[in-house]
């Protein structure tokens, strides 16, 4: 089979990363498949490139794949990325694919949805949302508001060691203006971005947060984008709590929203406990894989 790659421009801007991508083609105009490379911005991630590369089913085995990859691969390389990360679901088409050319197994990744119409919430919420004394929860909708911006902003640090796995994933840094784009571009989506947070009584500060967003027609099911807590404050419900927060929010202000989804490493065994605490019921892993580039 004879097809062509065209290199595509991103028209989206962001200080958070920029994207390369190609469209592969068969000569007739029809599209076959495409790939995103995502190059992160930020210094501690300046080693890698994160690929999303898919081929439409009836087109696969017929190299498609294969030269979507290898533009990617040395665009990657062109970019002085020492590897390459991707994404499939376990046992997937993906999966062979990807291990296949090289990848490494490097996370597995257990993806779960809260049924929001059949799990039994009065008598979970009650006690889960409960925070031990010194603490309160705030939150709010869309960008973060300027009084806790700071706090927020160095909140995010909690992320900082997340279970990652052989992934090489490395440290995003944050400062306010990314905090802020964050949000930016989940509105420029037409979604909506929900945060709550934990603060500290005695001292005013944000020792965690949980981020949840809903999709632009606000119906079907929503997307929890992070979870977490600064280490001195672990093991203390604040997780739980604030997920809690989430899920009353959310059936109290936009009954469409019919479920929950969110993921988390196999090996996060306190953050699968909180999901497994608040209804969230497993739908399948995903195997996130490594390419070494140099």
């Amino acid at each position: 089979m004879t097809f062509r790659l065209t290199a595509l421009a991103d028209p989206v801007a962001s200080p958070i990363a920029r994207r390369l991508a190609w469209l592969a083609s068969a000569f007739d105009g029809a599209p076959l498949g495409s790939a995103f490379l995502r190059l992160p911005a930020s210094p501690g991630q300046a080693h890698l490139g994160e690929l999303t590369l898919d081929v439409h089913p009836a087109e696969r085995r017929r190299g498609v794949g294969s030269a979507l990859l290898a533009a990617a691969t040395a665009a990657a390389r062109a970019e002085g990325r020492d590897a390459l990360l991707a994404q499939a679901v376990e046992d997937a088409p993906g999966d062979a694919f990807l291990s296949a050319h090289g990848f490494e197994r490097a996370l597995v990744l257990d993806y779960a949805r809260l049924d929001l119409a059949t799990a039994p919430f009065p008598a979970v919420l009650g006690s889960a949302a409960e925070l031990p004394p010194g603490y309160r929860l705030v939150s709010w909708v869309g960008r973060c508001p300027e009084e806790w911006l700071p706090a927020f902003t160095r909140s995010r640090t909690a992320m900082d060691d997340m279970p990652m796995g052989d992934t090489g994933y490395g440290r995003v840094v944050w400062d306010e203006a990314r905090t802020l784009s964050v949000a930016q571009a989940v509105a420029d989506r037409g979604e909506l971005l929900h945060t709550v947070t934990v603060s500290e009584t005695a001292t005013g500060d944000l020792v965690g947060f949980s981020e949840l967003v809903l999709p632009a027609g606000r119906s079907g099911d929503a997307q929890h984008y992070g979870t977490a807590v600064q280490p001195a404050h672990r093991r203390r419900g604040l997780a739980r709590a604030m997920k809690a927060e989430s899920i009353r929010w959310t059936r109290a202000e936009h009954p469409g929203i019919t479920g929950l989804l969110t993921d988390t490493a196999e090996h996060n065994t306190g953050m699968l406990a909180v999901n497994r605490a608040l209804g969230y019921r497993s739908t399948h892993r995903s195997v996130e894989f490594r390419l070494p580039l140099s």
